[in-house]
């Protein structure tokens, strides 16, 4: 057959493989693939809507026939007073009505979407680095170029990237930058939290860039709900009070249930129908019966509920692996980490010398000791300028057990010192610094 070039610059998720041993090999505690907990997924909660559902008539034959493109109206009007409540701002405030909502399969499908809409081959993308590795395979899809800049504790450093985007501008580039992308909430992979003053300094500049053409930030807050310490910071969404530069995405995935596959969006106006055109030719709306589901856990609070749940329940698994980690790490080995105040991830930095990726002697001990991390190299894209970072893992406590947990890092501790140790014989530098804990 002939591909087509879009096809052939599709290559499959290097996240696959890990979700596929996680789910078949028992012999393995995985720390890398971020599906969620089993034993708090609120199956009697989804059956309790189910049943409300499908109890009416009505209800029932309205939920079991077509939907809209755009996602059910009521739906969408209770997810504008939720995020605006979340925010603590009236709809009004940002701009924003049902109409400005978007029902997708998944929070995936609308960053595809919104991809498909804004770029074209050779376009300009910046992302923070490392970064949330799945989109950046849309990206790799779609033929852009990716530029990055750093980020740390505070998540991604909005000086480096204010000199990013002048250097932009001298080149004569600016008109080929499209999109920004951030996850600005307990970032996947770093577990980072973007400060209320990199928000307004974000936001601002790409005000100031949108010169010919209005740039696009891509806000995405899949892990929003599962905070675990300190207060909620408000979402870049709305200090955009013209609804003019942020899209904001959300999902169910994380703080519900991955199987209801459902995520919702809030666009700028003049965004809403090129995205709707472009999704009806997908798939002419994302399931409707599931909709009808979520709206009778957001209406009636039971998911309000279950999210309390789950911050207690994660809280407990995060805590378990960083107190794991903390007693674990030998002070020699140099291993750099911090503990998220949310999400499901923690970020790993052992020393330059000592890689972490496919076929690396720490990997393949890994595998001999049964445990899986995800390799940090996978969440950068490269760039002509760059030298991808291979030190890094990316570890995820959101499947585990507090017990599996323990033991996956004590796994991992071995495979590290069996590495370390052998490196140490073979006269590699010794590390000096202690660990740095949180």
């Amino acid at each position: 057959m002939s591909f087509s070039v879009k096809s052939v610059r599709t290559v499959d998720q290097p996240i696959s493989f890990f979700m596929q041993q996680a789910v078949e090999n028992p012999r393995l505690i995985s720390l890398a693939a971020g599906l969620v907990d089993y034993d708090s997924l609120p199956a009697h909660e989804v059956e309790e809507a189910v049943r409300q559902v499908l109890g009416d008539p009505r209800s029932a034959q309205v939920a079991l026939q077509y939907g809209t493109t755009q996602g059910l109206s009521a739906l969408r009007q209770v997810l504008l007073e939720r995020t605006a409540a979340l925010d603590r701002v009236t709809p009004a405030a940002m701009s924003l009505t049902p109409d400005d909502c978007l029902i997708t399969t998944g929070s995936q499908q609308l960053l595809y979407l919104v991809s498909e809409a804004l770029l074209d081959p050779g376009d300009l993308v910046i992302t923070a680095a490392p970064s949330y590795f799945v989109y950046q395979g849309t990206l790799q899809s779609m033929g852009v170029r990716t530029l990055s800049v750093p980020q740390d504790a505070d998540g991604m450093q909005t000086d480096a990237l204010a000199d990013l985007l002048a250097y932009v501008q001298r080149r004569g580039e600016l008109p080929r930058l499209k999109l920004v992308y951030v996850v600005d909430y307990f970032d996947n992979p770093t577990g980072s939290t973007l400060s209320l003053p990199r928000r307004a300094h974000l936001l601002e500049l790409v005000e100031r860039y949108s010169r010919d053409h209005r740039l696009v930030l891509v806000e995405d807050a899949a892990y929003r709900e599962l905070r675990y310490d300190g207060d909620d910071l408000p979402s870049i969404k709305s200090l955009d009070t013209r609804n003019a530069y942020v899209v904001l995405a959300m999902t169910f995935s994380k703080a519900c249930a991955p199987g209801l596959k459902t995520g919702y969006a809030f666009v700028p106006r003049d965004l809403r129908e090129p995205l709707l055109r472009l999704k009806g030719n997908h798939d002419f709306g994302s399931n409707n019966f599931t909709q009808h589901v979520v709206h009778r856990l957001v209406k009636s609070g039971a998911y309000d509920r279950h999210v309390a749940v789950l911050r207690e329940v994660y809280r407990r698994k995060r805590d378990a692996l960083c107190n794991a980690l903390e007693q674990a790490l030998e002070p020699g080995w140099r291993v750099r980490w911090a503990r998220p105040a949310g999400g499901l991830y923690v970020w790993l930095r052992l020393p330059e010398w000592v890689e972490t990726g496919p076929g690396s002697p720490l990997a393949r001990a890994a595998w001999d000791e049964g445990v899986l991390y995800v390799p940090g190299q996978f969440c950068y894209l490269p760039e002509e300028s760059k030298t991808v970072p291979r030190h890094e893992i990316r570890l995820s406590f959101g499947v585990g057990t507090p017990a599996d947990l323990r033991e996956g890092v004590m796994r991992l501790a071995r495979a590290c010192k069996k590495v370390l140790g052998a490196a140490a014989q073979d006269g590699c530098p010794t590390p000096l610094a202690s660990l740095t804990r949180p």
